[in-house]
């Protein structure tokens, strides 16, 4: 059946309102064939593409066949199997997601006025004065950059400190469009005049993110399922990232999140998701409405595991 067809058969989306443009492939793909591109895409990254996502997944699907012009789901599995760019092709159409500056300001309300003056008051007498952040799953970089900015306004002497963020995510394309620090207006919406104009030099219809900001941030392609040694850190950011893994897998994953946190550490994750029934001693609260993830300070950080990578 065609992916029109399939959408109405099997999701209850009614079928294509307007006719096909000249030259313009309706693809057919089975139902069969549908599995085994979900099974692929989650057996090589995690992610689940489950009845909740179905409507992206065919709506993705069906742009990405048409922009490859591939009228056949066998066709497409023969190819995305075969040497070759088509898996990251297919994969970059299925990951890429627009996002802004301050996408959860509550979140960042509570980095600012809590976690900040926290983590500033514990580390100030360290020489030199270090502040780690992960931003993972950050898609085209306003998370990270976000961060920076949040630190600038807040962190008193930020230039005294020693400031990293590190920013990864599956997507090379988004890490890209992330390098190039270039955003449109509508990505700034949560920022203030002031803020706009003090991190970033406006163009003619985009906005590039200030050096300072810019250099405070690093870019590196990652899976998070693979087990890659990168460092310890004061903060993790992973907001509604770890949804699209199976429960295993997320377990997994915030268990090295657990672990690379230093003493003390902050882990923030989405409102929908949860660490209960893990086993990681994690203190909880609420605040503000944004839920705050500590690791105790009296847990000692683990050494890296023997035949753990690292970046």
């Amino acid at each position: 059946m065609s992916l029109s067809q399939g959408k109405a058969a099997l999701y209850g989306v009614g079928a294509r309102d307007q006719a096909l443009s000249p030259g313009e492939i309706d693809p057919v793909v089975s139902d069969h064939e549908l599995s085994e591109l979900r099974l692929l895409i989650e057996q090589r990254t995690g992610i689940v593409f489950d009845e909740s996502r179905s409507t992206f997944f065919l709506n993705r699907l069906r742009e990405h066949m048409q922009a490859r012009r591939v009228a056949s789901g066998a066709e497409l599995l023969r190819m995305v199997r075969s040497p070759g760019v088509e898996y990251d092709s297919l994969l970059e159409r299925m990951l890429t997601q627009e996002t802004q500056f301050f996408r959860y300001p509550e979140t960042f309300e509570i980095f600012q006025s809590k976690l900040l003056p926290e983590l500033h008051m514990r580390k100030f007498w360290e020489n030199p004065r270090m502040l780690r952040l992960w931003s993972a799953g950050c898609s085209t970089g306003e998370e990270p950059y976000s961060l920076a900015i949040s630190i600038c306004d807040t962190l008193e002497f930020s230039d005294a400190w020693n400031i990293n963020i590190l920013a990864t995510d599956i997507s090379r394309e988004a890490l890209r469009q992330a390098e190039r620090a270039t955003y449109a207006r509508r990505a700034l919406g949560n920022l203030s005049p002031r803020q706009q104009e003090m991190y970033f030099i406006e163009g003619a219809e985009e906005y590039t993110v200030k050096p300072k900001i810019r250099n405070m941030v690093s870019f590196v392609p990652m899976n998070l399922l693979e087990s890659v040694y990168v460092g310890r850190f004061d903060c993790i950011f992973c907001m509604n990232v770890l949804i699209y893994f199976s429960e295993s897998r997320r377990a997994s994953i915030i268990q090295r999140f657990y672990d690379y946190l230093e003493p003390g550490g902050y882990l923030f994750l989405g409102h929908a998701e949860s660490v209960a029934g893990l086993q990681m001693r994690f203190k909880q609260s609420v605040e503000g409405g944004a839920r705050l993830l500590q690791k105790p300070m009296n847990v000692p950080p683990l050494a890296r595991a023997a035949g753990e990578g690292t970046l």
